[in-house]
């Protein structure tokens, strides 16, 4: 390979945006690289002690390969990393040829682990909000923990979430004139999506709700202790257009709370709190969360994180008590490890897993979940005598890939596909969405002329009329249900009872209030499809107040303990009540499992 000496850099699409390197080169080799900018996740791609962003660059340059094992659930990241030092090799001189031989030269060796037993006081599957807060528990309770996580960074589905957790008349919403409480809270949770009263468990959800700011002041807690280790980290220039900055641009490092918001207009007070950086519909501030958890467990404490490593196998004694748990590394190397003291799940949900998503209406979804959420945690417990709850609900919500209606306050015309409408499109999104899947629709269809009151819509709009978009646009209704594949007596019946509605000023069909009653009046129309995606999944183990797990009879499972979203049951209604539920509840229950494990004082 031969080079022109110098600095180049190059670009490639990371799971955020655009990833930039400089990359300085010899004649003859790669002597730096160097990310200048991106706006990956934290927690995800950069941050922790085993994130690619810190890895990749010096592995590059002492191997000088661009063969570079990706980091298991970061593997976008690695892949425009390498995408963007190609890129800049051949800013430089190489050709497809070198390239291509870089890719192929040897790289680092992935460990050739063999079989092998340990003893430890507690074992902790997953290293997600649930999993983390336990083992800290343990941790400082003097116990010897180990976790095991089947990713190569920490996080789950926290890390890839928006970042929030919910409060109950806390100082953040006091300052913004906001009157909440304990009890408004807990009667809104056991209400939203359970008028029957056959889903929530009400001790658990008090339990809860009684402690969701000392969860808060928690966390603010571990992030005040590991705020110091992270100043060089922050000071990186790489990290420049990744990490919040207050107006006067120094570097926004307290964690909890910059401010409360309504997650949806309908939504009242407002108690959701966010991280650093977050607000509104956003995804990846959760590593707001996972990493401080995450640095101040293995940095501060001394806690072991085994990676590349997913348990398989719950062991137990002749008397049905839990005794360790069997794992399997990266290279098929089995992990056998004895617990002295008991297990704890934290595995996450299963929204990756179509099966056991199948009961629910929604046949085809995405979901920003990690891959490895397939609910393996709940088979295996399930396996030695667990409840199992299977919920027929999941957190379900449909919005636009193209614009992002669905997840904001738009509130126009939304349709099944076949054309009906079925929901009052002003309630809470999960609301509305699960009235879509519930009406046998595998997407719903927002359709506009693009003149309503919102930047998303007008957007979207605008792309689907000039064909760049895979929404539709058309001259007439019926040819617009035509492209959508519904019949175009339907949805012309739909929308001429739409517009009578709204010359009336009053939907007398499903009550939404006349101010979002808004009109669609031509020449063209649009229809922007809205896909379900599946993110929390409801149901699974269920656990008592010691987050003990618990068998179909009601007895306790010696030993075994469960923590965030695995251990759902009791927790949620129909729908999803409101964001930061799930996190928050992992993070308590996850403490309150790495407190009864070691016999140590309950909240």
């Amino acid at each position: 390979m031969k080079l022109n000496p110098g600095t180049y850099e190059g670009c490639a699409r990371g799971y955020g945006g655009r990833l930039y390197v400089s990359a300085e080169v010899s004649e003859g080799s790669i002597l730096s690289v160097k990310i200048t900018k991106h706006r990956e996740y934290r927690g995800i791609a950069w941050g922790l002690n085993t994130t690619p962003i810190e890895s990749f660059p010096g592995l590059i340059v002492k191997y000088q390969s661009l063969n570079i094992p990706p980091v298991t659930g970061a593997d976008v990241t690695c892949e425009a990393i390498l995408g963007a030092v190609s890129a800049a090799l051949a800013a430089a001189g190489a050709s497809e040829e070198d390239i291509a031989a870089l890719r192929s030269a040897p790289g680092p060796v992935p460990p050739e682990y063999e079989d092998e037993v340990r003893h430890v006081d507690v074992v902790v599957c997953g290293a997600g909000a649930g999993g983390l807060a336990a083992a800290i528990e343990v941790k400082e309770a003097g116990g010897d923990v180990v976790i095991v996580e089947k990713q190569g960074v920490t996080g789950g589905a926290t890390a890839r979430s928006g970042g929030k957790l919910l409060g109950a008349g806390t100082e953040w919403q006091k300052r913004q004139g906001i009157y909440d409480s304990e009890n408004m809270v807990y009667d809104y949770l056991m209400e939203v999506g359970d008028r029957q009263g056959k889903f929530m468990d009400a001790g658990k959800t008090r339990y809860l709700v009684d402690n969701l700011n000392s969860t808060i002041e928690w966390l603010s807690s571990i992030e005040a202790t590991v705020k110091g280790d992270e100043e060089e980290i922050l000071a990186m220039p790489y990290q420049e257009l990744s990490r919040p900055r207050r107006k006067d641009g120094a570097l926004k490092t307290s964690y909890h709370v910059l401010d409360v918001e309504a997650i949806h207009k309908s939504l009242q007070p407002w108690r959701v709190h966010n991280s650093p950086g977050g607000g509104g519909q956003t995804n990846g501030q959760g590593g707001e969360i996972s990493t401080p958890l995450t640095l101040y467990y293995e940095n501060d404490i001394g806690g072991e994180i085994i990676y590349n490593t997913a348990m398989q196998e719950l062991l137990t004694d002749e008397y049905g008590a839990v005794t360790g748990v069997v794992c399997r590394r990266a290279n098929g190397a089995k992990l056998t490890l004895y617990a002295r003291r008991g297990v704890i799940i934290a595995t996450g949900g299963y929204a990756r897993n179509k099966e056991m998503c199948s009961r629910y209406p929604v046949a085809h979804y995405f979901s920003n979940v990690p891959c490895g959420n397939v609910g393996e945690g709940l088979t295996a417990a399930e396996r030695i005598g667990a409840l199992n709850y299977e919920h027929p609900a999941v957190q379900v919500v449909y919005t636009s890939l193209s614009c992002g209606v669905g997840i904001n306050d738009e509130s126009g015309l939304i349709v099944n596909s076949r054309g009906e409408r079925v929901v009052n499109e002003w309630t809470y999104q999960y609301t509305v969405s699960d009235a879509i899947a519930r009406s046998g629709s595998s997407c719903g269809w927002y359709i506009t002329s693009g003149d309503e009151p919102y930047p998303t819509v007008r957007y979207g709009f605008a792309q689907a009329v000039e064909g760049k978009s895979r929404d539709y646009a058309a001259d007439s209704i019926e040819e617009l249900a035509v492209k959508i594949k519904a019949d175009p007596a339907v949805l012309k019946a739909t929308y001429e009872r739409y517009c009578e509605l709204v010359e009336k000023g009053a939907d007398e069909d499903f009550g939404k209030p006349a101010k979002f009653l808004h009109p669609i009046k031509g020449p063209k129309f649009a229809a922007l499809r809205l896909h379900p995606c599946v993110t929390v999944t409801f149901g699974g183990l269920d656990t008592d107040l010691s987050a003990r797990v618990i068998r179909p009879d009601g007895s306790v499972i010696p030993r075994l303990y469960a923590a965030g979203e695995v251990a759902g049951t009791g927790m949620y209604g129909t729908q999803y009540p409101t964001c930061g539920t799930s996190i928050g509840s992992a993070l308590f229950y996850g403490r309150i499992a790495g407190r009864a494990v070691m016999d140590k004082k309950m909240l």
